[in-house]
C-alpha cells in the first residue's frame, strides 16, 4: 500500500519524537534507529515544531518539552503501524 507524503511526513515526526522520549535522542543514534539518512534527519527535526512539539536541544542531545498536538497514548498505541507506514525496523 502506498502512503501520501503528508502522512508519512506526519508519521515520521511523531516516530522521531518517540524515539527523543525513549532516549534515542541524537542525529546519529536517529539515524542508526531508523535508517534514515543524515540529511532526513536533521530536516525532521527542524520540522517537528510544526506540530506545536516542543523540543529542548543541548549540545546535541534533544528532549521533548511538549507533545504538541500529539497524542502520546495514540503513538504508544500504534507504534507498529507508524513503523510499517515508514518501513522502520
Amino acid at each position: 500500500m502506498t502512503h501520501s507524503k503528508t502522512k508519512t511526513s506526519l508519521y515520521r515526526r511523531a516516530y522521531v519524537t518517540w524515539l527523543i522520549s525513549a532516549g534515542v535522542n541524537t542525529v546519529p543514534a536517529i539515524m542508526e534507529a531508523t535508517g534514515m539518512p543524515r540529511r532526513t534527519a536533521q530536516d525532521t527535526l527542524a520540522a517537528i515544531p510544526e506540530l506545536s512539539i516542543a523540543l529542548e536541544n543541548k549540545g546535541g542531545s534533544y528532549s521533548v518539552v511538549d507533545w504538541g498536538i500529539l497524542n502520546k497514548n495514540w503513538l504508544k498505541n500504534n507504534l507498529e503501524h507508524v513503523k510499517d507506514v515508514l518501513l522502520y525496523p
